[in-house]
């Protein structure tokens, strides 16, 4: 693999967890195994909550969806996995992804 591949991945891992971990498009698929609950702080920022439901798997994967760090490992395994074992259907899926990370980063650097 080559550093720019590398690169990618990287990147197209970062923004497949900020997805499940993060975004509103799939807080459906986050709904049966987290609750998020919204606190108003004293200094009126807002902080959310995250408790897992249930038992068994369907704690584990509430607690695999509320912990960015966990669900980072995962998605760079199915990336790195589909582009070893299914190349033709991964690159362009962790092309656009890579694409939308690095855009994700720069608007956060420009928003400071």
């Amino acid at each position: 693999m080559t550093w720019f591949g590398f690169v990618l991945l990287a990147l197209a891992s970062f923004r497949f967890t900020h997805l499940l971990v993060y975004d509103q498009i799939t807080k459906r698929l986050r709904d049966p195994f987290i609750e998020e609950e919204e606190e108003e702080l004293s200094d009126g920022t807002v902080e959310v909550l995250i408790h897992t439901k249930g038992t068994g798997v369907r704690k584990f994967v509430g607690e695999l969806l509320s912990c960015h760090w966990c669900t980072g490992i995962w998605s760079a395994a199915i990336l790195y996995g589909l582009y070893v074992l299914l190349p033709g259907i991964a690159t362009p899926i962790i092309m656009i992804l890579a694409i939308a990370g690095l855009a994700a980063i720069i608007q956060t650097l420009l928003d400071k």
